[in-house]
């Protein structure tokens, strides 16, 4: 019978629209099959049975009680291959078509019916499969709200569709709600369930100033959002466009398959003609028809590849073209940015130095209280750091900043200085302090000093810290089979070999332009590599071209991110990356299973039902076990990277992988071993 091909299925809106036929020979037209029809007939059928088992003397009503079932179950497998047959083109549906004929024609309306009903029943379970796996991808991506609450000029709500919805409309978003578009929160806070977007399976806390996006839950709180984009242009719109896009994409594999399919019916043909010639056994041609169906070598590949997109959009990550998938199961080296990448391109405190009697959290106090209204990074790691490890903050006064050098405050009555060493030195304090420091700013390090009435009573070392999961992901990877791992970097050499250190990658090239680095992933596919690049997406786009799959993190919200790679991470978490090499390995061996057992499965088949060890109605059955076997098979690969979903990152930050301390130390106790 006609196979809905999974990633063939073109997209239903309020009405189907059709697409034009597949090599294959399936239309990609679901047949006119109804459940109601189909136990209607199958009831006639099964009263046909009986009626021969009960009453002896009563052949002929049960011959036309299998008559008018063989009629009602054999109409939409004739429709199919009449329309086949119109478009000028042979396919597996004539086969199961003349099969029925044949029986019918023949006078055993109880076959005809039963092959009739199992290769519908088949239709039924394959195009539900197809349709919850869709579903199972679609439950990710249709959790936009079709209703907003619009605030008039008067603070007021109006209920309005979202399809209405403008850029710059104030829109109020309640616990529970989701979110109806992308926009920034102007008032209140909110903890959201970002999963269908990012992947996480832990909420993320909002405030005034930070992005929500469409179809991600507020789960307390209630908040006032200026939407940023609406409709389609929401990033949850643009991923659910790229899903469906690489759903309707296809493997070299499948396209080979497609070529030669147009072949196959003539030869299943002329094989039942040469049973026929030498059996004169019509049984046997009609199981040579039915067995020769070949659903499960079909439905091989694009059930793989379904399973494997919704095991991969659940964790985040989307892959435009399912030939990437394949791909990915060849890569041999990755190339990563730096900045943004590997790390988390925020600067963290990572050291903190009293001098003298200071204690750390006495420093910590003291310069995050003198920097609370900068808005300078050093002022806002300073900040964060302190509310980690609960160091109060005292209120500062007669506040003054100059940019680009230090602050001034007064806290607790004293005079405070934080800034750079000549800004200290400027404003009267003893020189000499800065022997105490043990770190080379050529390395990345950014420094800042703090004088407590004149004196210098320590410093504060912050760094672009490395991602929480770098090195376990960098390992991961090389355990995987990755041969090369580099990255490189527009920042100083010295820096990117820090970075490179600090997460075991074993190749780092610094004070890169975008030439430069697209130039070193020329250079390594030169040598036979086949090279991943990952970047953030918005100044590597060269590079991510450049390579044979380009990968962006953190494409949530970033429409360059989104476009500019062949595979996007809504999140920045790099485990995803090992486990998309894997899941691309599972994906490749299940096809090659299933397509073993799909060839075994026809040549068995054919040989099995030429020879009349097989009948029609056990052929009808076996085509619909053998399907069932490739869809649970494929089914298997929809659960990994399960251990993914409950994974969220420690919190990336000071001496993340690197010397001087971490920030769980600073965080949890400033231990002397900060100083």
């Amino acid at each position: 019978m006609q196979v809905t091909s999974l990633l063939s299925q073109q997209e239903h809106d309020h009405h189907h629209e059709h697409g034009p036929a597949c090599g294959c020979g399936h239309d990609h037209e679901h047949a006119p099959v109804r459940l109601w029809q189909t136990l209607l007939g199958v009831v006639f059928v099964i009263n046909s049975f009986l009626v021969d088992w009960l009453f002896s003397n009563a052949h002929t009503v049960a011959s036309a009680s299998a008559m008018i079932g063989a009629i009602i179950l054999g109409i939409p497998i004739i429709i199919v291959a009449i329309k086949d047959l119109k478009r000028g083109h042979l396919s597996i549906n004539e086969l199961v078509a003349i099969a029925v004929l044949a029986a019918f024609a023949s006078g055993d309306y109880k076959t005809a019916g039963v092959v009739a009903f199992f290769m519908l029943l088949g239709e039924i379970i394959e195009t539900r499969t197809a349709e919850g796996a869709r579903t199972s991808i679609e439950s990710l991506i249709k959790l936009t709200p079709t209703k907003a609450r619009r605030l008039k000029a008067d603070k007021t709500e109006e209920e309005i569709a979202a399809s209405q919805l403008a850029v710059g409309d104030i829109i109020r978003i309640r616990p529970g709600d989701n979110v109806a578009a992308d926009g920034v929160i102007v008032s209140g806070q909110g903890s959201f369930n970002q999963a269908t977007i990012t992947g996480e399976s832990l909420p993320v806390d909002k405030k005034p100033g930070d992005d929500v996006f469409a179809g991600t839950q507020n789960l307390t709180g209630v908040l006032e959002i200026k939407v940023s984009r609406a409709g389609t242009d929401t990033t949850l719109g643009r991923v659910r466009e790229l899903i469906l896009a690489a759903e309707k994409t296809k493997l070299p594999i499948m396209k080979i398959v497609d070529q030669y399919m147009g072949f196959y019916t003539p030869l299943v043909l002329v094989i039942g003609a040469l049973v026929w010639a030498f059996t004169r056994d019509l049984d046997r041609v009609i199981a040579v028809l039915v067995v020769s169906c070949p659903c499960a070598f079909i439905l091989a590949t694009p059930t793989a590849m379904v399973a494997a997109l919704s095991a991969a959009a659940r964790l985040g990550i989307l892959i435009k073209n399912v030939a990437d998938i394949e791909l990915a199961a060849k890569i041999n080296a990755f190339v990563f940015d730096k900045t943004g990448t590997l790390t988390t391109g925020e600067l963290a405190v990572s050291r903190l130095a009293p001098l003298g009697d200071t204690k750390p959290a006495e420093l910590l106090r003291l310069a995050a209280s003198a920097e609370k209204y900068s808005n300078h990074p050093t002022a806002k790691a300073l900040a964060q750091l302190a509310a980690e490890a609960s160091v109060p903050l005292a209120e500062p006064q007669n506040f003054a900043e100059t940019a680009g050098r230090g602050v001034k405050a007064e806290v607790s009555g004293a005079k405070i200085l934080v800034g750079r060493a000549q800004w200290l030195k400027d404003n009267g304090v003893d020189s000499g302090f800065e022997k105490s420091v043990d770190l080379n700013e050529t390395e990345g390090w950014s420094l800042i000093f703090v004088a407590r009435d004149g004196k210098c009573v320590g410093w504060v070392g912050l760094q672009d810290a490395t991602r929480a999961e770098a090195k376990e992901s960098l390992a991961d990877l090389k355990e995987a089979g990755v041969r090369r791992v580099a990255m490189v970097s527009g920042d100083r050499q010295p820096v990117a070999t820090r970075v490179a250190q600090e997460i075991g990658c074993e190749e780092a090239r610094g004070e890169c332009l975008p030439q430069n680095k697209v130039e070193f992933v020329r250079g390594i596919k030169s040598k036979g590599y086949k090279v991943a690049v990952v970047g953030d997406g918005v100044n590597d786009a060269p590079a991510l071209a450049a390579g044979d799959i380009g990968i962006a993190m953190g494409a949530a919200g970033s429409e360059v991110a989104i476009h500019s790679a062949t595979i996007a991470l809504m999140n920045n978490d790099l485990r995803r990356l090992p486990f998309l090499v894997k899941l691309s390995r599972s994906t490749r061996a299940v096809i090659n299973q299933n397509f073993l057992f799909g060839v075994l499965f026809i040549v068995v088949g054919l040989t099995a039902a030429a020879f009349g060890y097989v009948g029609p109605i056990i052929a009808a059955i076996l085509h619909n076990v053998g399907s069932l076997i490739v869809i649970f098979n494929s089914a298997r690969l929809v659960r990994k990277g399960e251990e993914l979903e409950h994974f969220h990152p420690a919190p990336t930050g000071p001496g993340d992988g690197g010397s001087g301390g971490s920030r769980h130390e600073a965080a949890g106790q400033l231990s002397p071993k900060m100083a």
